[in-house]
């Protein structure tokens, strides 16, 4: 069962354009690299501090090792993992099932 990875962010006051600028430029470039499917990603409309990052994974399995191949790698740890962290007040994932139609709709899994 093919899943998405739903991610919500509460960034630092301040700090959401940095953060999305790190992401859009340098994060989810790194994610794709590693293999990992971006649906989408980018600051929240509803106020000045949220941020979001949605995935798709072929399955739970996959999603796991992905994830923990990506947060665990030296390029993450050196580069990312400090400044990044320093901008998020608290996340929050959910992770939900999807379906054949939603993965066509969104054109994921190609």
């Amino acid at each position: 069962m093919s899943v998405l990875d739903i991610r919500t962010y509460r960034t630092v006051p301040g700090g959401r354009q940095e953060f999305v600028r790190i992401m859009a430029e340098e994060a989810v470039p790194m994610l794709r690299r590693h293999g990992i499917e971006v649906v989408a990603f980018g600051s929240s409309l509803q106020d000045d501090e949220h941020a979001l990052l949605i995935r798709f994974f072929g399955s739970l399995k996959e999603r796991k090792v992905q994830l923990e191949r990506f947060y665990g790698s030296d390029e993450w740890l050196k580069n990312f993992d400090d400044r990044v962290m320093a901008l998020i007040e608290s996340y929050h994932t959910v992770v939900i099932p999807t379906s054949r139609d939603v993965e066509t709709a969104l054109g994921l899994g190609s």
